[in-house]
């Protein structure tokens, strides 16, 4: 049995249990790539109606960006852009920049926070919506970027014909991203 803190309360917590929580912490922090992994594969099989199932799409995304010569960071972004879709129907961009947001750029972090949005620009206007609820943010530093990225590789992600990369190619990109946060109240240098 591994030791345990013995607070019930935080305000009572000493030193000593803190250490214990400290050191489960970091232990816990190194298995982040499995959890997401596996949060991913959960896409396998969920169709929506759409053409590819979202596995497919986070994947066809992904080696889009991989093959226009992107870097690691972006790829990494483009697989999992959609990552939120099975727990957050309403807002899934938020979900993916809250999983990436200690490790990646504000400009991509941004990008996916933001990339429901932009896509919405090719399908808005067909349930009701504006399709132009995208320029809101015209005057933004990363609009062109979001724009770019829905359009070179989010919207042309479900062609059930496309040869897209494995899982396990983009593996060790996803590894190496999650290896150490960049910023996170919880990191200590």
């Amino acid at each position: 049995m591994t030791a345990k803190a013995s607070f019930t309360h935080m305000e009572n917590g000493s030193a000593e249990d803190w250490a214990i929580i400290a050191s489960d912490f970091a232990a816990y922090a190194k298995q982040l790539p499995d959890r997401v992994l596996t949060h991913l594969k959960l896409l396998d099989g969920d169709f929506g109606g759409f053409p590819v199932d979202r596995l497919t799409h986070s994947l066809q995304t992904a080696t889009r960006a991989h093959r226009d010569g992107r870097d690691d960071e972006y790829v990494v972004c483009a697989l999992l852009h959609d990552i939120g879709d099975t727990l957050a129907s309403f807002n899934h961009p938020d979900i993916a920049a809250a999983i990436l947001k200690p490790f990646v750029s504000p400009e991509n972090h941004w990008m996916v926070e933001k990339h429901g949005i932009f896509q919405g620009y090719y399908f808005f206007h067909h349930l009701g919506m504006d399709r132009h609820l995208r320029e809101q943010f015209k005057d933004h530093p990363h609009y062109l970027r979001t724009a770019e990225f829905c359009a070179k590789y989010d919207a042309a992600a479900f062609d059930p014909d496309y040869e897209h990369l494995p899982l396990e190619f983009f593996e060790p990109m996803l590894r190496q991203l999650f290896a150490k946060p960049r910023q996170s109240i919880y990191r200590q240098d």
